[in-house]
């Protein structure tokens, strides 16, 4: 059943992958027409990395992104100085379009197809640096052998960043104030069907409308980490998220975040852990 429940959401990002990449959301073409743009995504990534980097910061480091999508983050590290930039998703059309994007930018990245939850056995170097955000980490069904893939991607003393949705957000599904769902991991899928997707008038454009998430709390990530062999360098709780997930947010610098007034919860978690 897992296997299936995998290959609906592939089939799911394939589709989307077409939406967004001609979404006003990720704005593909005024990313390639100017050089030194860097999404959001990826500057509010840094800001929770870079008291872990020297003064160089991300230049010069190699890094692997995963579930990297149609690639504007990954070409946005690259962007940033990064090098032997590799980037890896569960979607073959997702890849087909961040390679476009990519050679448009004039940047060489290395494209891996594959499950984040089995990089290390498809990728065979270590990395500085490894990245995962935004809507990632519900599309595991389990968080163990991502993180000792992590492990193992590291190279001795390298760093692995993850700031995504807040699990509280999932367990209110995405409608504060009140909770719907899971928060604690554990509790096996969840199933629904959405024929659009996070980009602007996206609704009826989704082909494959099945999607399959999971659950995860805080105590599992940082957990799995911890397990793994990773040392847990700071955790954050962030009021800010990079997309409009429900009508009471406003637009702020990072993003999305909630007016002043309304009851102060966390819209972001960030972990940064190192290999020993």
């Amino acid at each position: 059943m897992l296997e299936a429940e995998i290959a609906a959401n592939r089939a799911n990002w394939d589709d989307r992958a077409d939406v967004h990449a001609r979404s006003r959301m990720y704005d593909v073409d005024a990313f390639l027409a100017d050089p030194a743009a860097v999404s959001t995504v990826v500057r509010n990534d840094l800001a929770v990395l870079a008291p872990h980097l020297s003064e160089s910061g991300i230049a010069g480091r190699s890094l692997l992104h995963l579930q990297c999508h149609i690639g504007t983050d990954t070409v946005s590290w690259a962007r940033l100085g990064a090098v032997e930039v590799h980037g890896l998703d569960l979607s073959p059309n997702s890849l087909r379009h961040a390679a476009r994007i990519a050679a448009a930018a004039g940047r060489d990245i290395t494209w891996v197809e594959g499950d984040a939850r089995r990089a290390s056995t498809l990728i065979d170097r270590r990395f500085d640096t490894i990245v995962t955000s935004a809507g990632t980490i519900v599309w595991l069904p389990e968080l163990t052998a991502w993180a000792r893939s992590i492990h193992d991607l590291l190279a001795p003393g390298g760093l692995f960043v993850l700031r995504d949705d807040h699990p509280v957000l999932g367990a209110m599904d995405h409608q504060p104030w009140e909770i719907n769902d899971d928060y604690l991991a554990g509790g096996g899928v969840r199933t629904y069907s959405d024929s659009g997707t996070y980009t602007e008038d996206s609704d009826g454009t989704i082909a494959h409308t099945t999607n399959h998430e999971w659950r995860h709390d805080l105590g599992e990530i940082v957990g799995a980490l911890l397990s793994a062999g990773l040392i847990i360098e700071a955790l954050h709780e962030l009021p800010y998220m990079d997309w409009p997930a429900f009508p009471d947010l406003v637009a702020c610098e990072q993003g999305w975040t909630l007016a002043a007034g309304k009851p102060r919860i966390p819209l972001n978690f960030a972990v940064v852990a190192r290999r020993p």
